[in-house]
Order: C-alpha cells, then structure tokens, then sequence
C-alpha cells in the first residue's frame, strides 16, 4: 500500500530545487514543551484536530542525552538508488494507492503517472475530503479503503506484468 506517497515524473530541475528543503537534519531542543511548540505538518493542512495533533508530535519526538528531537530519520529519501519511478513500473507483487481528494503532495494528474507505472491494473483509491495526512482527517474513510483492498488482496487472482 502507497499512501499518499508521490512517485512523479522526471524533472530534474524540480527535483534538484526542492531535495532536502523540507527533510533537513531535525533539531534538538532543551526541554518537550520548547519541542512541541515547532511541531507542524509537512505540507500543512488544514482541520486536524488540536487534540491529533498534540498526541502525533507528542509521539514523534524522543529525549536523548542534547535534548528533544524528532523521530525521524532525514537520509529517508536518499536510500534508494533506483529510482522510484523504475521501482513502481518493475514491482513484482500487489500494489494499491490510497491519496487523499485534496493532497498537494499526489494530485491527480501524479496519480495518473503512478497507475500508468502500474501497468493499469492496480487500483489508485481516492479519500474524498482528505489531504495528504488521511489517517489524521479522514480516519474513517482511510480503514474502510485499507479493509477494502485487503479484503480481497488474497481471494482474487492478480493481473501478471510478466
């Protein structure tokens, strides 16, 4: 399962302009209240409750021997080596996307290249009323989806790419 996960078409210049702007190294600060206070979605969004996203970055942050920082590790999207548009047109087993209707992260016509990658045949499942955080405002919606798929990830048979 993708989830709201973009895998867009090559554009070096884009790609060169945006890599690390917004995944840098977190910073550590001196106590979990100074923490909390520089918690914020990336991208923003709006309409998440106070209350998820208090319990979100309350969970997100560990204390080590400087002070508080982020769980999170910012090398994430320098991993692969293949890239991810190679990676999703070569995948051997079940795929499904899950986006939400208003992301800004996997828009439609992102969406679009991904199903085309897929060979047309795995399903890209649209969250209405969601953005690019699904589990955060639309959490209902997002496990119907997921139980859907999964209902029958094993019952029916697979198109094979060859």
């Amino acid at each position: 399962m993708i989830v709201d996960a973009p895998v867009r078409r090559p554009d070096p210049e884009s790609e060169e302009g945006t890599r690390g702007r917004a995944f840098r190294a977190p910073g550590t600060y001196p106590d979990l209240a100074t923490a909390l206070e520089h918690f914020h979605l990336i991208p923003p969004q709006p309409d998440v409750a106070p209350w998820v996203l208090d319990h979100v970055a309350r969970n997100s942050l560990h204390e080590t021997a400087t002070g508080w920082t982020w769980k999170f590790d910012p090398h994430l999207f320098s991993y692969t080596l293949v890239a991810m548009n190679e990676q999703l047109a070569s995948v051997k087993c079940r795929v499904a996307v899950l986006r939400g209707e208003h992301s800004v992260v996997v828009p439609p016509d992102t969406a679009a290249y991904m199903y085309e990658l897929m060979g047309r045949v795995s399903p890209v499942v649209t969250i209405p009323e969601a953005h690019h955080h699904l589990i955060l405002d639309q959490p209902l919606s997002f496990v119907a989806a997921l139980r859907t798929l999964l209902a029958d990830w094993e019952h029916s048979v697979p198109f094979s790419r060859g």
